[in-house]
């Protein structure tokens, strides 16, 4: 075995790894982003390395829990028209599916595919930069059929910025996926989760609706996917119901989620389509208008 390259790639995934993770300690949904799962120390050139049987073992449950993937599939459920968050009711083993931090070339359009396999829709929360770098990714995704929002332009945790410049960072987010796909966007996601009776109310007032979490994949931790499976369906057995977040930035996700879809179906979940009812205000005056019809 070639123990260069072997540290090499484990110098290579710590890297990455954490430029998902927000500096935090605190794994609660209200931050997002948790802390990641511990990681082993790179190996030496002596230590003893897992052999390949275990890779394989992984690959073969993959395989077991994909059979029959091409259909047909019974995983659709409804289309739920909503005007505010307090219109996402769901019903017991219904579930949306939420994709934050794309849209990104080469995972974003995978997810898509596996989605139209399964005959599901999801909506996907946009980063600005990320929407104004790959404008054909995010027009991809309206011409699928989702549900698009927006999740300010540079990813910053809001709770710790003043009122006005949070609601800049909302407004030019909103203002760049708009741009993208040409077309207004009025869901939102607020980065970490991390919110604020204020600033939530200001995006109420603006009819943008906030796309609160309700099971967290963790699928920015480093883990496998099959373990991103087990943990979200752990916590859905334990709700019964939920908008489900993942990332469409990870390759983790793009492998784990036709397993997870499959799974789903197996154990009698319906994923539910979210639309818009209504016509949005533009993005332009977001600012502005939030401060006239704040109640201070």
């Amino acid at each position: 075995m070639n123990y260069r390259v072997l540290l090499a790639g484990i110098a290579v995934s710590l890297a990455l790894g954490g430029c998902a993770s927000k500096p935090s300690t605190d794994a609660s949904l209200k931050t997002g982003y948790a802390a990641e799962e511990p990681r082993h120390k790179p190996l030496k050139a002596n230590d003893p390395v897992d052999m390949e049987p275990k890779k394989w073992l992984v690959a073969d449950l993959e395989t077991r829990e994909l059979e029959g993937m091409n259909g047909p599939h019974s995983l659709a459920g409804r289309t739920l028209e909503v005007s505010a968050l307090k219109d996402i009711k769901l019903a017991d083993k219904e579930v949306i599916l939420t994709f934050d931090d794309g849209p990104a070339p080469g995972k974003t359009d995978r997810i898509l595919a596996t989605l139209d396999k399964f005959g599901v829709k999801a909506a996907f929360m946009m980063v600005g930069e990320m929407a104004q770098a790959h404008p054909a990714t995010a027009r991809e995704v309206l011409a699928h059929g989702d549900a698009i929002g927006s999740h300010t332009f540079r990813h910053p945790d809001l709770d710790k910025m003043t009122f006005d410049a949070a609601m800049t960072e909302i407004a030019r987010g909103k203002d760049a996926v708009t741009k993208a796909i040409g077309t207004d966007v009025p869901f939102f996601r607020f980065p970490y989760l991390a919110d604020s009776k204020r600033l939530r109310t200001a995006i109420a007032a603006r009819d943008m609706i906030v796309m609160d979490v309700d099971i967290d994949s963790k699928d920015y931790f480093t883990s496998t996917p099959a373990a991103v499976v087990d943990r979200t369906m752990k916590q859905l057995h334990q709700r019964g119901r939920g908008i489900v977040l993942m990332h469409d930035i990870h390759q983790r996700t793009v492998r784990m989620l036709p397993v997870l879809l499959n799974r789903l179906e197996k154990e009698g979940y319906k994923v539910v389509a979210l639309k818009h009812r209504g016509t949005p205000t533009p993005a332009t005056s977001l600012v502005a208008q939030a401060e006239t019809k704040m109640v201070r």
